[in-house]
C-alpha cells in the first residue's frame, strides 16, 4: 500500500532538504510518480489507519503501526516529508483540482497519523506542517468567493456609512490587481467543489479526532490557530444545504478546545471567547488582522446565532469558571460594536441573551458597568447602551435574592433602565443620543413590561412641564426623525396630554427641511389618528400635516400624503346604505370631511391638487361617484359635495337630476351653495339650453362694463379705494386662471390706474398710452394702495405674455428710479423677481435696477430686495454678475442691524453653502470696488451709472471701519487653503502691481496699498492651523483623554508642516515684493511706508529669531531691517506710553497650548477586561451639565 503510494523512490536528500527547509517549500518530484492515483491511495490508507487511532482494542489486537512502517521498510521522516509535498502543493491558488484534494488528504492523513499513539516518539509533530494542514481548508477553497463577499461587505459599509469617502487611486489599483489574481485562478465546476468540500469535511472530522488524543497545552499558537481554523470552516460552509453538521462538528472542537487537555482552562476559555467576539460581531478578520464588518445575510446571522447559542451552552456546562470571561465578552461587543443602526441592535439582543445566563448578582454588577459604559464621551457607546436597555426591558424583570449586595439591588429593576439608562440620556449633549433615547422611551411603552409603562408614567406624572417643555425643544430645534416618533409614542398612550399645541408641534414637523423628518412625522401622524380616531384636535392636526404635503417638493413625500389620504378618506366612501356609525373608518372619513368644509377651509387648493393626481390615475370609479351622491341628501351631504366638486371634472356621467334637484332646493351653508355650483359648472355643457337659462336666472347678474367698475367715470369728492383694490385683485387672479381672455383693453385699464391724471385722457389716446412707459405719464391721482395693487395685476398679465413683459420691463424699472411711494416700489421689485423667473434672459439686463434697490432709503425695501434676491440667486435665476455681489456683500454694513444680520445668515447659510469659493472669488476685488478704484487693467471694470456708484461707494476715510468689517466677515468663512491663496494672490495682483508700474502710487493708490497691508495684519488672514483653532466636533463635544492626546500631536505635526510651507512661500514670493516696495516708499517718503513696517511687525512676530534667514541675501539689509523693527516697536511704546488712541491694526493671535494633558489610559490590545478611560473633570462637568439640562 505504501509502495504503491510514492513507491519508496524517494531520496534522502530530497527528504533532508524538505525538513532544513521546515516544510515551507519542496523540490518537485517526478509528476508521474505522485499524481497517479494519489487521491485513490489516500482514501486507501486512510481507512487502514484510521481504527489505530479510534479502536483501542485493534491496535491490542495487532503490532503497532509504527511496526509496520519499520517492517516494510518506511521512513516516518520520509512519509511526512512527502505528505508534506503533497500540503504546499494545494497552497498556490493556481493549484489544480487534483492537487487542492490531495493536499486536503494529505493533511488529513498528517493529522490522522499525529492522533496514532506513539506519534510523539516517533516525532511526527512540526509545528509549522502542523499549521499548514490547518490552513489548507482557506489555502484549496477557491478564493473568488471570499473576494465577492468581501467587495459586498465594502460595498454596504459604504452604503450604510454617513459618509462615503472617495476611491482613492491605491485603491483601484489594488481591485486591478485582485481581478488580475482572480483570472489566474483554476476555474472549479460544481462538482469539483463537492470534491473539495468533501477533503474539507475529512479534515474538520481528522482534527476533531486529533483533539480527543492530542493535548496541545504545551503548543499555544497551535491551538489558536486550530480555533481558527474550525471557526472559518464553519463559516465557508454555512449556506451549504446539506452541510448542516458542520457547525455542530466545528463547535464541538472549540468545545474540546476549551478543556484542561488543551491548556489551562482560563486561557482556553479566553482563546475561544476571544475568537467568537467577532463571529458575534458579524466581522471577519482578513490577512492584515484588521477586522472587517460583513454584509448581514442569513449566513452571517446564522452563524451569529450559533456562535450565542455555544457560549450560553459554555456557560451552562462551566458555570463559575465561564462568568468572568463571559462579562469580558460582553465588555468587548460593547466597546467594538461599529455605529449602524442594524447592526447595533442585533449587538444589544446578543448582550441581552448572554446576560440572561448570569446570575442576579453578577447580571446587577453588569448593569452597574454598563451605566458607567453609557455615560462615556464616544456618541457611539452611549447609543449602543440605550439599544441595550431597550434589549433587557424585554426580558422578565429579575427578582433580588440574598447574594446580590444590597447596593447593587437597584440596578436589578426595569425602572432603573427606564428612569437613569433611557431618560437619563434626553439631556445628552448630543443631538443624536438625545433623539434615540426619546424614541426608546415611546418604545417603552410598546414593550409587555407593566412595570417599564409604570416607570414612564411615574416620570411624566411627577414632572410633567419639565417633560412637555424638552419635548417641545428637541422637536423645534433638532431635526432628527426621532423626536417625532417619541412625541407621537407618548401622544400615542396619553402619556402626555392631546393638547392643541403639542399636536400642531407634530403636524409642523411635515413642513421640516429633512426629508426623513417629514415621511417620518407623515407616519408618526397616520399611527395617532389610528389609535385616537374619535379625536377632533388629533383629526385637526392630521389634516394640516398630510393635506399640504401633497404639493411637498419631494416626490416621495407627496406620494406618502397621497397614499394616506386614499386610504383614509378615498377607499372609505361607501353608499350610505351601508353606512354604520359604528364602523369606526367610515365615521372618521366623514368627520375629517366635515372638518374640511369648515374648520379647515383653508387646505381645499392643497386638496384640490390630490385630486387632479388621482384623476389621471382613473381613481375615480362609477360606483365611487353613486356612493358620493347617495350622501348628498343626508346627514353628510356637506362633505359628499366637497368631493363630488373635485371629481365632477374627470368623472363619468353623472346623474343631473339629483344635481338639479339639489340647485332648486338649495338650502344649505354657503360652503355647500359653492360646492354645488362647481359641480353644476363642470356638467354645465351636458345641459340644455332651457336648464342652463333657469339657473343663470336664479344669479345675480353684473351689468357693467370693467372699466366703469375699475376707474369710475367721476371721482367722489370723497374717494374710498377699497372697491377698486378688490376688482384689481380679483382681475389678476382671474387673468391667470384664463390668460386667452385677456385683451389689451383690460391691459390699457390697469395702465391707466397707474397713470390716470386728475384730467381723464380721451379714448382717442389709447394707442398713444399702449406705446409709451409708465413714467412719461403726468402724476397719478390714484391713491397708493390703488396703485400698488395695479402694479401687481399689470405683473400677472406680464406673466402670461411675453409681450407684455418686453413692453412694460423698463417702465419698470423707472419706477424703482423715480417713484416715490413705498408701496409702488415695493411691489414693482416682487413684480420683476417674479419675471426674472418666467423670463430669465429678458430680465437680466435689469438684474442691477432691482439690487439697486438695496440702498433705498425704506429698510422694508432694502429687506424686500434682500430677501428675493436671495431666492433667485439660490435657484440661479440670477447669477453673479457685474457689481451685483458686492452690492450684496455691502448690506452687511445697513444702518439697520436686523437687516445686517438678515444679509449675514443669506451668505453664510443658503449661498455659501451653494458656492464654496463665492467670498474668495470676489475678495481682491471687493478693496478695489469699495475703493472706487478704477486704474487696475483687471479689476473694477464693470459697467455701473454714476449715481449707482455714488450710492454704493465707501470709499473715504470715514467708512474705512466698514471696509474692514466686510474683509473680517469674508475672511472669517475663508479655508485655510483660501487665505493661503488669497494672501498670494494679493501680494501678486496688488503688491507687484505697484512694483512693477502697472498702478501709480499716486493718492488713491496709496490708499489702495495702505489698505491691503492693513488686510494682510489682519488676525482673521491667519491660517487656523497655526493659530491653534480646533474645530468643534460635532456631535462628540467632548473627547476622551486618548483621542484629545492623538489630535494634539497631529496638530502640533500639522502646525509644523504648514508653518514650514508658509515660510518658505513668504521667503520666495513676499520678501523679494516688500524690499523692493519698502525702497519705492522711502524714496517718495510715502507715509504707506508706515503701514508696510506694521506688516512686517506683525508678520516678524512669528519668524523673530530668523529675520537673518529671510534675509540672507543681503546681510546689510537683514541688519537694517531688524534694527527698523526695534525702532518701530520702541515708537509704538513711545505712543502707547503717552496717548490712549486705539489705531485700526490688528494684533496678533493668542497663542493657544495644545499639550495634551497626561493621565490617559490606553485600551489594552488582548482579549482582557476593556479599560475605559475615565471621564476626565471636564468631561465630568458636561455630563453633569447634560443632566442638568432642562433646568
Amino acid at each position: 500500500m505504501i509502495c504503491g503510494l510514492y513507491m519508496i523512490q524517494t531520496s534522502w536528500c530530497w527528504v533532508d532538504a524538505v525538513w532544513d527547509f521546515e516544510f515551507t517549500e519542496t523540490e518537485p518530484l517526478d509528476a508521474a510518480i505522485v499524481i497517479k492515483n494519489g487521491s485513490k491511495e489516500f482514501k486507501t490508507l486512510y481507512s487502514h489507519l484510521l481504527p489505530y487511532m479510534t479502536d483501542t482494542e485493534y491496535e491490542n489486537k495487532r503490532p503497532s503501526v509504527w511496526t509496520v512502517f519499520g517492517d516494510n521498510g518506511v521512513s516516518v521522516k520520509s512519509l511526512v516529508a512527502v505528505l508534506s509535498y503533497f500540503v504546499l502543493g494545494g497552497k498556490s491558488k493556481t493549484a489544480s483540482v487534483q492537487q487542492r484534494i490531495s493536499a486536503l488528504q494529505a493533511s488529513s492523513l498528517y493529522l490522522l497519523l499525529l492522533g496514532i499513539p506513539g506519534s510523539v516518539v516517533n516525532k511526527m509533530f512540526h509545528q509549522i506542517l502542523f499549521d499548514t494542514c490547518l490552513n489548507t481548508v482557506s489555502n484549496c477553497w477557491p478564493q473568488s468567493l471570499v473576494k465577492k463577499r468581501k467587495k459586498d461587505t465594502l460595498k454596504s459599509s459604504q452604503a450604510d456609512g454617513k459618509r462615503s469617502k472617495p476611491h482613492r487611486k491605491d485603491d483601484d489599483e489594488m481591485d486591478v490587481d485582485e481581478d488580475e489574481e482572480q483570472d489566474e485562478e483554476v476555474h472549479l465546476s460544481p462538482q469539483d467543489l463537492l470534491k473539495i468540500r468533501e477533503g474539507v469535511v475529512l479534515l474538520v472530522k481528522s482534527l476533531l479526532r486529533l483533539l480527543l488524543k492530542f493535548p496541545l497545552k504545551d503548543e499555544p499558537q497551535s491551538a489558536d490557530n486550530c480555533v481558527q481554523v474550525i471557526l472559518d470552516s464553519a463559516s465557508i460552509y454555512r449556506d451549504i444545504d446539506d452541510m448542516r453538521t458542520m457547525p455542530e462538528l466545528a463547535y464541538y472542537g472549540l468545545w474540546l478546545l476549551c478543556s484542561s487537555n488543551h491548556g489551562d482552562e482560563k486561557v482556553s476559555l479566553r482563546r475561544v471567547f476571544h475568537r467568537v467576539l467577532y463571529v458575534i460581531l458579524m466581522m471577519s478578520k482578513g490577512e492584515s488582522g484588521k477586522p472587517s464588518l460583513m454584509m448581514a445575510t442569513q449566513a452571517v446571522l446564522a452563524a451569529r446565532d450559533q456562535a450565542i447559542g455555544f457560549v450560553s451552552h459554555v456557560v451552562d456546562e462551566l458555570k463559575e469558571p465561564a462568568l468572568p470571561f463571559l462579562r469580558i465578552l460582553l465588555q468587548h461587543i460593547s466597546f467594538r460594536m461599529v455605529d449602524k443602526t442594524d447592526y447595533r441592535t442585533r449587538g444589544a439582543q446578543a448582550v441581552a441573551k448572554l446576560l440572561a445566563k448570569m446570575p442576579c448578582g453578577d447580571y446587577a454588577s453588569f448593569i452597574k458597568w454598563l451605566f458607567d459604559y453609557s455615560r462615556q464621551s464616544k456618541v457611539a457607546y452611549r447609543m449602543f447602551a440605550l439599544d441595550v436597555s431597550m434589549a433587557l426591558l424585554e426580558q422578565p424583570e429579575r427578582e433580588a435574592n440574598e447574594n446580590v449586595d444590597t447596593e447593587l439591588v437597584s440596578f436589578l429593576s426595569h425602572r432603573f433602565l427606564v428612569h437613569n439608562m433611557v431618560f437619563g440620556r434626553r439631556s445628552d449633549a448630543s443631538p443624536t443620543v438625545r433623539g434615540h433615547a426619546l424614541t426608546c422611551l415611546a418604545q417603552c411603552l410598546e414593550l409587555p413590561s407593566m412595570n417599564a409603562t409604570r416607570s414612564i408614567k411615574e416620570l411624566f406624572s411627577t414632572s410633567a412641564s419639565l417633560t412637555h417643555t424638552h419635548l417641545h425643544m428637541h422637536v423645534h430645534m433638532h431635526k432628527a426623525p426621532n423626536t417625532s416618533c417619541a412625541m407621537m409614542g407618548l401622544l400615542k398612550h396619553n402619556v402626555i396630554m392631546l393638547s392643541e399645541g403639542n399636536l400642531t408641534v407634530l403636524s409642523e414637523r411635515t413642513r421640516d427641511p429633512a426629508l426623513s423628518v417629514k415621511k417620518k412625522a407623515l407616519q408618526c401622524l397616520m399611527d395617532l389618528l389610528t389609535a385616537h380616531p374619535e379625536n377632533s384636535l388629533v383629526q385637526k392636526a392630521w389634516l394640516r400635516g398630510v393635506v399640504p404635503a401633497v404639493v411637498d417638493a419631494e416626490s416621495s413625500v407627496q406620494e406618502k400624503a397621497l397614499e394616506c389620504l386614499e386610504q383614509t378618506i378615498l377607499s372609505q366612501v361607501k353608499s350610505h346604505g351601508s353606512y354604520s356609525y359604528r364602523d369606526a373608518q367610515q365615521t372618521l372619513t366623514w368627520d375629517l370631511l366635515g372638518l374640511l368644509c369648515d374648520h379647515c377651509q383653508d387646505l381645499g387648493r392643497y386638496f384640490s391638487r390630490a385630486f387632479t393626481v388621482w384623476s389621471k390615475q382613473n381613481k375615480f370609479t362609477a360606483a365611487f361617484i353613486n356612493n358620493l351622491i347617495s350622501h348628498t341628501e343626508a346627514e353628510h351631504a356637506a362633505g359628499a359635495w366637497l368631493l363630488l366638486s373635485k371629481v365632477a371634472s374627470s368623472c363619468p356621467r353623472l346623474d343631473y337630476g339629483k344635481i338639479l334637484d339639489a340647485w332648486d332646493d338649495l338650502n344649505v351653508t354657503v360652503t355647500t351653495s359653492c360646492h354645488i355650483l362647481c359641480v353644476i359648472g363642470d356638467i354645465g355643457e351636458h345641459l340644455n339650453e332651457d336648464t342652463k337659462s333657469r339657473i343663470v336666472g336664479g344669479c345675480p347678474t353684473v351689468k357693467m362694463a370693467p372699466s366703469k367698475v375699475i376707474l369710475p367715470i367721476h371721482l367722489p369728492t370723497q374717494f374710498f379705494p377699497s372697491g377698486q383694490v378688490k376688482h384689481l385683485y380679483t382681475l389678476g387672479v382671474a387673468s391667470l386662471h384664463c390668460p386667452s381672455k385677456v385683451g389689451k383693453r383690460i391691459v390699457l385699464l390697469v395702465q391707466s390706474v397707474l397713470t390716470s391724471s386728475v384730467e381723464q385722457q380721451s379714448e382717442g389716446s389709447e394707442e398713444l398710452a399702449c406705446s409709451q412707459p409708465l413714467s412719461q405719464f403726468k402724476a397719478s391721482s390714484m391713491p397708493s394702495s390703488v396703485r400698488a395693487h395695479a402694479v401687481i395685476t399689470l405683473g400677472k398679465l406680464c406673466l402670461q405674455h411675453e409681450e407684455l413683459t418686453r413692453k412694460y420691463l423698463p417702465a419698470f424699472a423707472r419706477e424703482l428710479e423715480l417713484c416715490s411711494e413705498l408701496a409702488v416700489r415695493s411691489n414693482v421689485v416682487v413684480v420683476m423677481c417674479d419675471l426674472c423667473v418666467r423670463y430669465t434672459n429678458m430680465v437680466d439686463r435689469y438684474v442691477p435696477n432691482v439690487s439697486a434697490c438695496l440702498r433705498d432709503k425704506e429698510p422694508l425695501i432694502r429687506k424686500q430686495t434682500l430677501t428675493m434676491l436671495t431666492n433667485l440667486l439660490q435657484e440661479e435665476f440670477v447669477k453673479w454678475k457685474g457689481s451685483l455681489f458686492f452690492r450684496f456683500i455691502a448690506v452687511l454694513v445697513d444702518s439697520d442691524p436686523t437687516i445686517a444680520s438678515l444679509c449675514e445668515y443669506c451668505l453664510v447659510h443658503l449661498l455659501l453653502k451653494k458656492n464654496p469659493v463665492m467670498f474668495s472669488q470676489h475678495f481682491i476685488e471687493c478693496i478695489f470696488h469699495f475703493n472706487s478704484y478704477e486704474k487696475h487693467k483687471t479689476y473694477n471694470k464693470f459697467p455701473q451709472a454714476a449715481s449707482e456708484k455714488a450710492k454704493f461707494s465707501l470709499k473715504g476715510a470715514q467708512n474705512k471701519e466698514r471696509r474692514f468689517t466686510i474683509y473680517r466677515f469674508l475672511l472669517v468663512h475663508f479655508t485655510d487653503a483660501q487665505r493661503f491663496n488669497i494672501t498670494i494672490k494679493i501680494s501678486q495682483n496688488i503688491l507687484a502691481c505697484f512694483v512693477d508700474g502697472e498702478l501709480p502710487l499716486d493718492g488713491d493708490g496709496a490708499v489702495v496699498l495702505a489698505e491691503t497691508f492693513g488686510i494682510l495684519s489682519l488676525k482673521e488672514i491667519k491660517l487656523s492651523a497655526l493659530s491653534g483653532a480646533v474645530g468643534a466636533g460635532g456631535d462628540e463635544p467632548q473627547e476622551d483623554e486618548q483621542m484629545a492626546m492623538a489630535k494634539a500631536v497631529m496638530q502640533v505635526a500639522q502646525k509644523k508642516v504648514v508653518s514650514q510651507v508658509q515660510k518658505k512661500v513668504f521667503i520666495e514670493s513676499m520678501i523679494p515684493i516688500i524690499i523692493n516696495l519698502k525702497s519705492m516708499l522711502e524714496q517718495k517718503r510715502s507715509p504707506v511706508l508706515k503701514d508696510l513696517m506694521g506688516y512686517l511687525q506683525l508678520t516678524m512676530q512669528d519668524y523673530r529669531s530668523e529675520v537673518k534667514e529671510f534675509f540672507a541675501a543681503d546681510e546689510q539689509l537683514a541688519v537694517e531691517m531688524e534694527y527698523n523693527l526695534k525702532m518701530y516697536e520702541k515708537e509704538m511704546e513711545a505712543q502707547m506710553a503717552h496717548c490712549s488712541l486705539g489705531g485700526d491694526a490688528a494684533s496678533g493671535g493668542t497663542p493657544v497650548s495644545t499639550r495634551p494633558s497626561n493621565g490617559g489610559r490606553l485600551l489594552q490590545t488582548g482579549f482582557a477586561t476593556p479599560q475605559p478611560v475615565g471621564p476626565s473633570h471636564l468631561l465630568t462637568q458636561r455630563l453633569a451639565q447634560s443632566d442638568r439640562y432642562s433646568s
